[in-house]
């Protein structure tokens, strides 16, 4: 089953954050921090999948006008399918809620950065369009 996450989801989502984390080392009192301030955000999005009353998976996103767009884009911040769970489907349906709300507020498109889920994304209908850039601060 395919949620928004509550506040009550938080121990288990820094779990899989744990995992899903690979620049950075999440700790737990800046993810409580950012987890509800997310939470407050109308513009930010969290899924979670849930299977057995335990959450596999999360999906992170945000709406954000441009003006490149000419309006709304979404952004996929972050998903993360449970190692278990993966090839299940788990991964389409929380990108699906997010592209429902993407589509339900008008967004023109919506973005995300991979470097290793070129083959999921491909095979679920996105195409590749830019260079990631970064500067650690």
């Amino acid at each position: 089953m395919i949620r928004k996450a509550k506040k009550q989801d938080l121990n288990s989502l820094f779990e899989l954050v744990k995992v899903f984390a690979t620049s950075f080392e999440p700790k737990i009192e800046p993810f409580t921090r950012s987890f509800e301030q997310i939470l407050d955000d109308n513009n930010a999005y969290v899924f979670v999948a849930e299977e057995d009353d335990k959450i596999i998976g999360y999906a992170l996103g945000f709406i954000h006008s441009t003006f490149f767009a000419n309006g709304n884009i979404a952004w996929l911040e972050e998903i993360m399918v449970d190692e278990k769970f993966r090839r299940t489907g788990i991964g389409t349906a929380l990108v699906n809620a997010f592209e429902q709300v993407a589509i339900s507020v008008e967004c023109k498109l919506i973005a995300l950065a991979t470097r290793r889920a070129d083959d999921f994304y491909l095979s679920i209908g996105y195409e590749k369009s830019a260079t990631y850039f970064r500067k650690l601060l």
